[in-house]
């Protein structure tokens, strides 16, 4: 790895004599991490734990992640073990109920670590400025199987107009990518002071722009994945001169090997070096909004729904496929019924009318004529009621022909109908049996591309 002559003078400087070690640890091989969800029946092997995350955990080898069915039912989550630490900032300064924002959120590893850990109650925003990426926030989080989540495509000016309306925003702010040099080459190529600069000139127009949307006494958590002043605890230090906040910081046992503050102030922030912590370079710091200033009530606008016009029909056997229906409202949004809990029914409504929303709640079913076809986004939710369909439990080979959208032949004996696929007891989706087939109703778009089959496959 060659890197370049300026980010080596710039983090000599700040490292002194670190710099060798950080250097030499760039030149090793990236570790591999992946946190289990909970909420989902399977089993796995893995036994080295990522200190700082109740569900993380290395592993010994890369898997073949394209090719483990679990993987693609939401079971587990590839991301880096350093960006776990959030879980220590929720863990102490969330402890009630709380609207929370993720700003940057694609492709999803910190929403979904987020939407595992808010108090019970709690709904999550999840946005990310650019469309394609959304979407894939959107699956991300949709396999992870949570109900109380909106997934939105905003730019973080759009959020001005909401009043104070989260209790904790998560900004994994864009930044010049230092850390990630050893996992991501192309990063190294992309580097420049001016890119530096740059960077953190948009960091600060960024929180600017979406402070507003935090109540006071609110949380924000303030990351990047590089190692520079700039973009690290200089833009800190801005944030709590310029917009009125104060620091908070949390306990980390000495053995993590988590190094704090490099500029010379009592600030606590969190630093991942990859010579002292076992994860790539990554950078933390938590801050609450001060103030005592009212809270901005949610900026509703009057609907404009023709009060005439009759509401479309909701089929009765909908409420079936959940677990605890009671909880949610049921609504049509052209031929799609989506249900979403009812707790949330004002913010979802306040979401839909401010700004996009990309996909919001369950999406039980499509509506085609006389039939109700379950949807993929019901087959993934925790809170589905499996007890309402005819199960089948498919072999490895069947799984990937399923993920691949392929045709899926089942066993005679199944009834025709819709019927609920499963591998190793975990939803992966539906099909409709039409007796010398299974019509295939895996969405064309979250599909496994690659034709061909390792050699040796490795799984959880």
């Amino acid at each position: 790895m060659k890197l370049p002559q300026p980010f080596i003078e710039q983090t000599k400087a700040l490292l002194c004599e670190e710099y060798t070690n950080l250097e030499s640890a760039l030149q090793e091989e990236s570790p591999v991490s992946i946190r289990v969800n909970k909420t989902k029946p399977f089993l796995h092997n893995e036994t080295i734990e990522v200190p700082w995350c109740s569900s993380g955990y290395y592993l010994e080898e890369r898997l073949t992640f394209t090719f483990d069915p679990l993987f693609h039912a939401g079971c587990y989550y590839v991301q880096e073990a350093s960006s776990m630490f959030v879980e220590q900032i929720i863990k102490k300064y969330v402890t009630q109920p709380a609207v929370a924002l993720d700003l940057c959120a694609a492709p999803g590893g910190k929403s979904t670590h987020l939407r595992s850990l808010l108090p019970e109650g709690s709904f999550l925003v999840a946005n990310e400025v650019i469309r394609n990426r959304s979407q894939i926030l959107a699956e991300n989080l949709i396999k992870w199987g949570h109900p109380d989540v909106a997934v939105i495509n905003n730019d973080p000016a759009d959020f001005s107009d909401l009043g104070t309306l989260f209790d904790l925003i998560l900004t994994d702010v864009p930044c010049s990518g230092e850390g990630m040099f050893r996992k991501d080459p192309g990063a190294i190529e992309e580097w420049s002071p001016e890119n530096v600069t740059i960077c953190y000139q948009r960091q600060r127009r960024i929180i600017a722009d979406i402070w507003s949307a935090l109540k006071p006494g609110g949380v924000l958590i303030y990351s990047t994945c590089t190692y520079n002043l700039m973009e690290d605890e200089e833009n800190v230090e801005w944030i709590k001169k310029e917009l009125g906040a104060e620091s908070l910081s949390v306990d980390v046992p000495q053995e993590w090997g988590i190094t704090g503050n490099l500029a010379g102030t009592d600030t606590p922030v969190y630093r991942f070096l990859p010579h002292k912590t076992k994860g790539e370079g990554f950078f933390l710091a938590a801050l609450r909004k001060l103030g005592d200033d009212e809270i901005q009530p949610m900026r509703t606008k009057s609907s404009k729904k023709n009060k005439k016009e009759k509401p479309l029909e909701i089929p009765q056997q909908t409420k079936l496929w959940l677990q605890h229906p009671e909880d949610f409202n049921f609504e049509r949004r052209g031929d799609f019924i989506v249900a979403c809990r009812k707790n949330n029914a004002e913010l979802i409504s306040l979401l839909y009318q401010q700004l996009r929303v990309v996909h919001s709640g369950i999406i039980i079913g499509e509506v085609k004529g006389k039939d109700l076809i379950p949807h993929q986004s019901l087959a993934m939710s925790n809170e589905l009621n499996a007890n309402e369909f005819y199960s089948c439990e498919l072999t490895y080979e069947q799984a990937i022909s399923y993920l691949r959208k392929e045709a899926i032949v089942l066993d005679a004996t199944v009834p025709k109908g819709y019927l609920l696929l499963q591998y190793k007891n975990v939803p992966l989706g539906f099909v409709k049996n039409i007796g010398n087939r299974a019509n295939n109703l895996y969405p064309q778009e979250w599909r496994i591309r690659s034709g061909y089959l390792p050699e040796e496959v490795r799984c959880i």
